[in-house]
C-alpha cells in the first residue's frame, strides 16, 4: 500500500479502506509483507510423494486440508493475519479467536482482509467472553483441529479439555550450549541474538550451558554482552565462583520461561551432562549447540529432544519469519 504522509500521520488505501498509519509505525506494513511472503510460497495442496516398495506395491502420499482449523492465541494482534494467511494458503477454513487486549486491532485486521475473502472462508470470533473458548474446545463435528497459540496455561487448557483433536504448540524454555570447541567470539554474537532481539517470543534462548573447560574465559566475557543488553543473570554455583554478582539460580529458573531479559547460566561437565540437562528440563522446542566439532554437532542433534535443534545458529531462527 502507498502511503502519503502530512505531519506524523499518513493514509494507507488497501482494497478501499482507508487507514490511518503513524509515521513511526511500521507493524502493518510487516504485517502485509509478511502475508505476501506466505502467498509466494509454492501451493502445498496437492503435493505428492510417490515410492515404491519391495514387493512391487506402489504408494502415493498426497497432501489435503484438514479442514475448519481453530485458533484460540494471545496479544500479538498480527497473528491474526498470520494464521488466516496461512489457512487459506494450505486449503483450509478458519476459525479464529484472539485475546480480549487486542480485539480492537484483530477486528480491523479482519476488516482489511475480508474483501479478499471466498464467502467467510476466514472468521473471527468477535467477543472478549471467555465462554467463546469453552465453545471452541467442545465444537468436535464443526472444527477439524484446534490449535492454541499462546502460554503454558492456555496450551495445557485445551489438550486437557478439548473435545476437537488438537496439534500442541510449545512454550520455548529454549537452551544454548557453548561446547569447548566453539568459536567463542561467534558465539557471543549468536547468544545476544537469541536472547536479545525479541526475549518476549517462544523462540528466545533462556538458558546458556557452557562447557567447564572454557566456562572462565567464555563466561564474564558473555556475561558482560548480555548486560549490555540489559540481562539479568540467574546462575549456578560454578558460574557464581566466575560472576559473583550474579542472581543465584533455583531449581524452579532451570524449567521457567522468562519470556524477559532473563538468563540462566550453567556450568556443565560435557556434552552428555549438557544433552540430560536439556532433556530434563526443556520444553521440545528449539535447543542450539554451538560447537567446531561435527560429531558432538550430530549427537547432540540425534539425543536432544526437540521439535528443532540448531547447529551454530540463533535459536531465533525457529518458528515464524
Amino acid at each position: 500500500a502507498a502511503v502519503t504522509y502530512s505531519g506524523v500521520t499518513g493514509t494507507a488505501t488497501f482494497n478501499n479502506l482507508s487507514l490511518s498509519i503513524p509515521k513511526d509505525s511500521t507493524k502493518s506494513f510487516t504485517i502485509a509483507a509478511d502475508v505476501r511472503l506466505i502467498a509466494a510460497l509454492d501451493d502445498p495442496v496437492g503435493s505428492e510423494q510417490n515410492w515404491v516398495v519391495k514387493n512391487g506395491l506402489k504408494i502415493r502420499k498426497v497432501r489435503v486440508p484438514f479442514g475448519v482449523i481453530g485458533a484460540i492465541y494471545e496479544s500479538r494482534p498480527n497473528v491474526t493475519a498470520d494464521i488466516a494467511a496461512l489457512c487459506i494458503k494450505s486449503g483450509n477454513c478458519a476459525v479464529l479467536r484472539g485475546s480480549s487486549n487486542a480485539i480492537n486491532s484483530n477486528r480491523a485486521i479482519m476488516q482489511a482482509i475480508k474483501p479478499a475473502l471466498i464467502e467467510d472462508s476466514v472468521q473471527l470470533v468477535d467477543t472478549p467472553d471467555r465462554a467463546a473458548v469453552e465453545i471452541m474446545l467442545k465444537a468436535r463435528g464443526k472444527l477439524d483441529l484446534l490449535i492454541p497459540r499462546g502460554g503454558a496455561e492456555l496450551i495445557k487448557r485445551t489438550v486437557e479439555e478439548s473435545k476437537v483433536p488438537v496439534i500442541e504448540t510449545g512454550t520455548g524454555n529454549c537452551h544454548i550450549f557453548v561446547d569447548e570447541s566453539a568459536d567463542l567470539v561467534r558465539a557471543i554474537d549468536i547468544i545476544v541474538n537469541s536472547k536479545c532481539q525479541r526475549p518476549g517470543t517462544c523462540n528466545s534462548a533462556e538458558k546458556l550451558l557452557v562447557h567447564k573447560s572454557i566456562a572462565s574465559k567464555f563466561i564474564p566475557d558473555v556475561v558482560k554482552a548480555l548486560r549490555k543488553n540489559s540481562v539479568e543473570i540467574r546462575a549456578c554455583p560454578l558460574t557464581i565462583k566466575i560472576v559473583k554478582d550474579a542472581k543465584p539460580a533455583t531449581e524452579i529458573d532451570w524449567s521457567t520461561e522468562y519470556l524477559d531479559l532473563i538468563m540462566a547460566i550453567k556450568v556443565v561437565s560435557d556434552l552428555d551432562e549438557a544433552i540430560s540437562h536439556i532433556n530434563k528440563y526443556n520444553s521440545k522446542h528449539t535447543e542450539a549447540i554451538l560447537t567446531k566439532d561435527s560429531k558432538n554437532a550430530d549427537k547432540f542433534a540425534k539425543l536432544v529432544d526437540a521439535a528443532s535443534v540448531n547447529i551454530n545458529a540463533s535459536t531465533r531462527f525457529t518458528d515464524g519469519g
